[in-house]
C-alpha cells in the first residue's frame, strides 16, 4: 500500500465522526501523490504525513454568558492550533451553530497550506464556537465575546497564535475580543487581526479576501489570453468576501448578477448594486428581501439557486460544500468557463472533479481566497512596526501576493506534469514549504 493510502486509511479510522476533516485531508493528500512519491521513503521515515494531518494542539472549553433576560447560557469554544512550522498559528474565529471540531480541523488543515502559499511566515490554525450571533443584541454579543476571550487568551499571543475574523466574526466582535484580551493581559499588541483602524487595524483588510479573489482570477484569465472585461459573474454569499468580490469585479470590467444569504438569493440582470448590498447587509444587517424591495430589477428567490444563472465565471463565496455535483453540471451546461473559490472548500470533491474534467479553469480556495489571511499578516507587520501603511501600499502588496500565488501554483502544476490542474499545483506548492520547515526542525 502506498504511503498516501496508508495515511488516508488511518485518518478515516481515527476521525470517522469528522466528515469535513476527512474530505479536506482526502482532497489534499490525493493531489499530493506526485510530490510524495518522489521522496516516499524519506517522508515515511520522518512520519511527515502522520504529523501534518494531526493538529499540534486542540483546545476545547465552555463559554458561559448571560443573555438580556438574565438567563445564563453555555456554548462550546475551540481553538485548533494545527501547524506552526513556518510561523505563529494564523486563522479565523467562526461563530455559527454549525461549528464543531470536524469543521474547525478541516479549516485549520486548509489554512496551513493557504498560509504557506502567501509566502509570509504564518502557520495554520482555526477556532470559534457554536454561538449564533444572529438576533443577539450588542450587549449579548459583548458578553459572549468577553467570556470566550477569558479562556482563549491563555493560548494566544502576537508571536504564538493570532486569530482573526470569519463567519459571524466581524469588526464588532473583533473589537469586543480585543478589548477583553487587553484587559486580561495588560498588553497592547497585534494579537488579533481585522481590528478597527483606530486601534491597529489595516486598510483594505475588510476588502482583502474578495479583492484577492478577483486579482488571482484576473491573472489566471490573462495567462490564458483573456480578461475580466464583459464577463457575466455569479457570486454566492453576501458577507465580506462576496460583497468585495462583487465590488472588485466591477472595477475589472465584469458584471456580477447574483448574491445570496442563508434564506434566499438575488438575481439582478442589471448587475448587483454594491452600495445597496452594503446598506442591507453591513448597516441594517437585514435579509436580501430588503435588497429586492429597494431594487426593481432584482428577482428574489427562496432557497438556493445562484448556480442556475448562465455565466462566464462562478465565485462560490458563502460556505463549505455549497456547490455540488448537480450545480457543477448546470454550470458546465450553461457555458461557465471559470470557477474560483472565495469560501473555504465550497465545492464538493465530486463537483471539483467534474468541473476539471470538463475543461473549467478551477482555482481552489486555499489559493484564491488567501488574500484575507495575507492582509492579516500585513496587519501583523504594521503592528510590529507601530506603523500604518496607506491603502495604496496595502492594496499593491495584496495584488502582488495574489499574482505570485497564481504563478507559483501554475509553475508547480507544470513541474509535476499536470498543467492547468491548480488544485494539485496549490497543494504541492503549499506542502513543500511546510515540509521543508518541518524537516529542518526535527521530530517536534
Amino acid at each position: 500500500m502506498s504511503y498516501v493510502d496508508e495515511i488516508l486509511e488511518q485518518v478515516k479510522a481515527k476521525n470517522a465522526h469528522e466528515p469535513e476533516f476527512i474530505q479536506a485531508v482526502t482532497e489534499v493528500l490525493t493531489s499530493l501523490r506526485p510530490a510524495i512519491e518522489r521522496d516516499e521513503e524519506k517522508y515515511r521515515k520522518e512520519a511527515i504525513l502522520e504529523r501534518i494531518v494531526e493538529p499540534e494542539r486542540i483546545v476545547t472549553f465552555r463559554v458561559p454568558w448571560v443573555d438580556d433576560k438574565g438567563q445564563a447560557q453555555v456554548n462550546r469554544g475551540y481553538r485548533v492550533q494545527f501547524n506552526s512550522a513556518i510561523g505563529p498559528y494564523k486563522g479565523g474565529l467562526r461563530l455559527h451553530p454549525s461549528v464543531n471540531q470536524s469543521i474547525l480541523k478541516f479549516l485549520g488543515f486548509e489554512q496551513v497550506f493557504k498560509n504557506s502559499l502567501t509566502g509570509l511566515p504564518i502557520g495554520g490554525g482555526k477556532g470559534g464556537s457554536d454561538f449564533d450571533p444572529k438576533g443577539k443584541s450588542d450587549r449579548e454579543i459583548m458578553a459572549f465575546c468577553q467570556s470566550f476571550m477569558t479562556e482563549l487568551y491563555k493560548y494566544i499571543g502576537k508571536d504564538t497564535d493570532v486569530p482573526a475574523g470569519d463567519i459571524g466574526v466581524g469588526a464588532r466582535e473583533i473589537g469586543y475580543l480585543y478589548g477583553q484580551y487587553k484587559r486580561l493581559t495588560g498588553l497592547y499588541e497585534g494579537v488579533l487581526t481585522g481590528k478597527g483602524l483606530a486601534y491597529g487595524g489595516s486598510l483594505v483588510r475588510t476588502e482583502a479576501t474578495g479583492y484577492g479573489l478577483l486579482y488571482i482570477t484576473n491573472e489566471m484569465l490573462k495567462s490564458h489570453g483573456d480578461t475580466m472585461e464583459g464577463k457575466t459573474i455569479v457570486v454566492s454569499g453576501s458577507g465580506n468576501v462576496a460583497t468585495y468580490a462583487i465590488e472588485k469585479a466591477y472595477q475589472l470590467g465584469g458584471k456580477p448578477v447574483t448574491c445570496c444569504d442563508s434564506t434566499g438569493w438575488i438575481y439582478d440582470p442589471e448587475g448587483i448594486d454594491v452600495a445597496l448590498l452594503k446598506e442591507v447587509k453591513e448597516v441594517k444587517r437585514a435579509r436580501l428581501t430588503e435588497y429586492a424591495a429597494a431594487r426593481p430589477s432584482a428577482q428574489y428567490h427562496e432557497g438556493r439557486g445562484v448556480w442556475t444563472i448562465p455565466c462566464d465565471i462562478a465565485l462560490p463565496c458563502a460556505t463549505q460544500n455549497e456547490l455540488n455535483l448537480d450545480d457543477a453540471k448546470t454550470l458546465v451546461a450553461n457555458g461557465c468557463k471559470v470557477v474560483a473559490e472565495g469560501a473555504n472548500m465550497p465545492t464538493t470533491l465530486e463537483a471539483t472533479e467534474y468541473l476539471q474534467a470538463n475543461g473549467i479553469l478551477f482555482l481552489p480556495g486555499k489559493a484564491s481566497n488567501a488574500g484575507g489571511v495575507a492582509t492579516s499578516a500585513l496587519e501583523m507587520s504594521q503592528n510590529s512596526e507601530r506603523l500604518s501603511w496607506t491603502r495604496e501600499e496595502v492594496d499593491a502588496k495584496l495584488k502582488d501576493i495574489m499574482v505570485n500565488i497564481y504563478h507559483n501554483l501554475d509553475d508547480t502544476a507544470k513541474e509535476y506534469g499536470v498543467e492547468g490542474n491548480y488544485v494539485v499545483g496549490a497543494n504541492i506548492a503549499g506542502f513543500k514549504k511546510v515540509v521543508n520547515a518541518m524537516l529542518a526542525q526535527g521530530i517536534v
